[in-house]
């Protein structure tokens, strides 16, 4: 198991400047402190948070977890059940809308907020504004979602600022496609609701009328995740329609190809390209909609199921967006590890989930039946895009780590958090209640326990808890709540503060498993380093085993730091007290660990620049 330069990067130091920590909170939950969690509940029964219960002291207390941006989850507004109409909303039919709150990616109008998460829904603009304010002035940077692949089933731009037509207003609705159409159609033919199954009935079969209301869609638009059926399945994205960028049925596409090597071209140069080039209409409307939320002060978005999306018009909007904002932060789902590098050099995307390699990887090295050995050989293969591939442990979509589903509880998860943020450039992200052990286990009603429900309205527990009435002070968490709590910062706050983690990496994990008598599979190490830093990180993945070994650093990397035979002290940064030897004899070094199940450690070395 020798090193190869595939387990090798190089980085050159400091050329990201600090690492960044994504805070992913969906917005209608964080503030929310009725504990009825009755499913199927009502928005009086189980209560909803609000914007403005980001307050002063909750941001802070945010940005003192470590964390640089926060994604706010659920801002535009979206189809859900409530009635808005003395403020000018429509009522949406539960026949096209998951779960009573209503999915956040069921976009109903881009140019508004879901009224559910302000104090006034006159006044949603002005609050979303105060909370950017807010945020910023707690110094954290605003992402929120952008979903250019679909919309609401039942899409009404109300707010459109003057000059901007909605989305299908001028669609050709008599033929399939045509390029300047928003939607595709089934002509003569009228939408039907799926199907339910699995015991599955709209509002948990609570009875409804929809009257004048009831929902008819004629002809019938393709469903957002590409189904052409006029009845679509009770699994697909029933709620939504699919955005046509100008690709046909059949594939063909009526737009310009990027030119060859134009992965190498900056954003400047994708500016200049499409600048006379003529594209279809739906290109237009989300540039416009990303410009509008630019202006409103939101320093970048969370793009979902970009994949899904010709990369050419990821081309034309990212580049647009860095012209208006260089620094803006530009994070995608694609999931297809063959597509990773279009979507980042020519799609002009900042970051992409490392989830089908990374995070995908370590589930089973973290349920305790994986090896380590699986993950430098993913870091190699990402050498060359690390830093663009944001690594997490809980999203929204994932079930949560104390879930039964997953690890059944939050410390075993510690040394894949642990490495997940330190073994590469990218930025790291948590989500809402990570940091206190949240397992998810209400019964919302259309979501599933395990995962917090975006669909449903419904408590969050564990963060309950630290909310404390709205204190958010933590008053209320367990004694182990709060240790966990503890373990996020003091991991969090050093890695935005560490030039070793935008520096090098090197693998001693295969070294030290051909030349290490006790380490195993079980037990991963790397180091990091820049000009001014220098880490030594072990982690052990084994919940019940500890493991005792001579750790050795191999001749290049005591040649690369520079150290002459003798002893160096290296001081953990989890744990500051604690304290190791490194010996170097003969070219090598040598420092005596002993592991604790779940352990990880980040050994500094002292006294060395």
């Amino acid at each position: 198991m020798a090193q190869t330069k595939d387990n090798e990067r190089d980085a050159t130091q400091d050329s990201h400047g600090r690492k960044t920590v994504v805070y992913q909170v969906f917005t209608r939950l964080f503030g929310n402190t009725n504990t009825t969690n009755k499913p199927w509940g009502t928005i009086d029964e189980n209560g909803v948070g609000k914007m403005a219960d980001f307050s002063k002291k909750a941001l802070q207390e945010i940005r003192d977890l470590g964390v640089t941006h926060i994604w706010y989850t659920g801002i535009p507004h979206h189809a859900l059940i409530g009635d808005y109409t003395s403020f000018g909303i429509s009522n949406d039919d539960p026949d096209i809308v998951k779960g009573r709150a209503g999915s956040p990616y069921a976009v109903k109008d881009y140019y508004s907020v879901n009224p559910d998460l302000a104090k006034n829904p006159n006044k949603r603009m002005a609050e979303f504004k105060a909370l950017v304010k807010r945020s910023h002035a707690a110094g954290l940077k605003v992402i929120i979602d952008l979903v250019p692949n679909h919309v609401a089933r039942k899409y009404e731009g109300k707010n459109n600022p003057k000059g901007v037509s909605d989305f299908g207003a001028n669609d050709t609705k008599n033929v399939v496609y045509d390029k300047n159409n928003n939607f595709y159609y089934n002509p003569l033919e009228v939408f039907k609701v799926p199907e339910w199954r699995h015991g599955y009935l709209p509002l948990g079969g609570e009875k409804y009328d929809m009257g004048v209301d009831k929902f008819v869609e004629a002809p019938a638009k393709w469903t957002g995740n590409g189904s052409s059926l006029s009845q679509p399945d009770f699994n697909d994205w029933y709620e939504t329609v699919k955005i046509n960028y100008g690709v046909r049925p059949d594939g063909a596409r009526d737009f310009d190809s990027l030119p060859e090597h134009f992965d190498q071209k900056d954003y400047s140069e994708h500016v200049v390209f499409w600048s006379d080039k003529e594209v279809p209409d739906s290109w237009i409307k989300f540039r416009d909609i990303a410009l509008y939320w630019l202006q409103l002060g939101v320093d970048g978005f969370r793009y979902d199921m970009a994949e899904m999306v010709p990369v050419e018009f990821w081309s034309f909007l990212n580049s647009t967006i860095k012209m208006e904002n260089p620094d803006a932060f530009l994070l995608a789902e694609v999931y297809q590890p063959s597509l990773y590098r279009d979507y980042i050099f020519k799609g002009k995307m900042d970051y992409l989930y490392d989830k089908v390699e990374f995070y995908d990887g370590l589930i089973p090295i973290m349920q305790g039946h994986g090896w380590t050995d699986h993950i430098p050989l993913v870091q190699g293969g990402l050498f060359d895009i690390e830093h663009h591939m944001l690594h997490f442990l809980e999203n929204h979509d994932e079930v949560r780590i104390p879930s039964s589903e997953f690890l059944g509880n939050a410390e075993q998860a510690k040394p894949g958090m642990v490495v997940s943020a330190t073994i590469s450039t990218s930025p790291t992200m948590i989500y809402f209640g990570q940091e206190v052990g949240e397992p998810a286990a209400e019964n919302p009603g259309f979501g599933s326990p395990g995962r917090t429900s975006i669909f449903d309205y419904i408590g969050v527990p564990h963060l309950q808890r630290w909310v404390n009435n709205k204190k958010f002070d933590g008053g209320k968490l367990s004694p182990q709540e709060k240790d966990l709590r503890g373990f996020y910062k003091s991991l969090l706050n050093f890695t935005i503060n560490s030039s070793a983690l935008m520096g090098a990496y090197r693998d001693i994990h295969f070294y030290n498993r051909d030349h290490t008598e006790y380490y195993n599979y079980r037990v991963l190490s790397f180091v990091r380093w820049s000009e001014n830093e220098k880490l030594i990180i072990i982690a052990n993945f084994d919940a019940h085993d500890g493991f005792g070994f001579e750790l050795k650093l191999p001749e290049e990397i005591i040649e690369e730091w520079g150290l002459q035979n003798g002893s160096y002290k290296l001081q953990d940064q989890l744990i500051p007290a604690t304290e190791k030897t490194l010996k170097v004899h003969n070219g090598i070094g040598e420092v005596r660990i002993d592991l604790q199940p779940l352990e990880s450690l980040i050994l500094s070395l002292k006294g060395i620049n």
